[in-house]
């Protein structure tokens, strides 16, 4: 635990470079995180509420610092994936970075010249819970529509599963474009994911949107979606980056030393 402390301790005052397994390694060995509970801390936007136990572990023993609870709290509400990016990835060299995670869930932070903004509420950048159909899809949030519910990992399965009666995954569903009902499955994503992005920059007009989760990982997002984004927007002149990641699954634990 004591090299653990001292090695980010190093990384966070930038004398030198690790790389990301060893950071990552060093960071849950320190907080003492049993197997996949380092997961749940950096997925993406969960509620604060539901990890507090982990935050407590932080909270107790990183680098003795007592306000790193609510920074990291800070750090998932607002996007830890965010902040990496827009300081370590994909995101460098802008000035205002959204970074949209595409997972199990939909998610978002904000950071304004290598700052998180997080709201009045601490909500800033939650579009998956924007409502993009009124009475549209559940949502376990209460609400019905929400963005989640059409374009997460999880929703887009469930719509494959009731054009075909096939209980598949989405990278075979992306494998499996001869079939009769893809181009229809397909079309529906690109719609909701245009609308519900193009909302976002209407409204944001960010200088760019840096995709992470496994979502993320259809390539016809960045070429057909962007283009079904730019259809949707405001202005004709519209030219916002879409972009991929660079920091891949160990964003949201850089994002989160940052922000420390």
């Amino acid at each position: 635990t004591r090299r653990s402390s001292d090695l980010l301790k190093n990384v966070y005052s930038k004398k030198y470079p690790l790389s990301f397994g060893l950071f990552y390694s060093a960071f849950t060995d320190l907080i003492g995180l049993k197997p996949n509970e380092e997961e749940y801390i950096f997925m993406g936007m969960a509620g604060y509420g539901h990890y507090k136990k982990y935050f407590d572990k932080v909270k107790e023993k990183f680098l003795g610092v007592a306000t790193v609870q609510n920074q990291l709290k800070d750090a998932i509400k607002a996007g830890a994936q965010a902040m990496a990016e827009a300081t370590m990835g994909a995101g460098i060299g802008f000035g205002v970075v959204f970074g949209v995670i595409l997972g199990t869930g939909v998610g978002g932070g904000i950071v304004i010249d290598g700052k998180i903004h997080n709201g009045r509420t601490n909500i800033a950048g939650e579009w998956g819970h924007h409502t993009l159909h009124q009475n549209g899809n559940p949502c376990y949030c209460g609400k019905t529509g929400c963005v989640e519910t059409y374009i997460s990992g999880p929703a887009l399965e469930k719509r494959w599963l009731e054009l075909t009666n096939k209980n598949e995954t989405l990278p075979t569903i992306i494998q499996n474009s001869a079939h009769r009902n893809y181009q229809e499955w397909k079309k529906e994503f690109l719609d909701n994911f245009g609308a519900s992005l193009a909302n976002v920059i209407d409204i944001l007009d960010p200088d760019v949107v840096v995709f992470g989760g496994g979502v993320s990982n259809v390539d016809f997002l960045y070429t057909e979606g962007r283009q079904s984004v730019y259809d949707n927007v405001f202005s004709d002149l519209v030219d916002t980056p879409i972009l991929k990641n660079n920091l891949g699954d160990s964003a949201g634990v850089f994002g989160a030393a940052l922000l420390v």
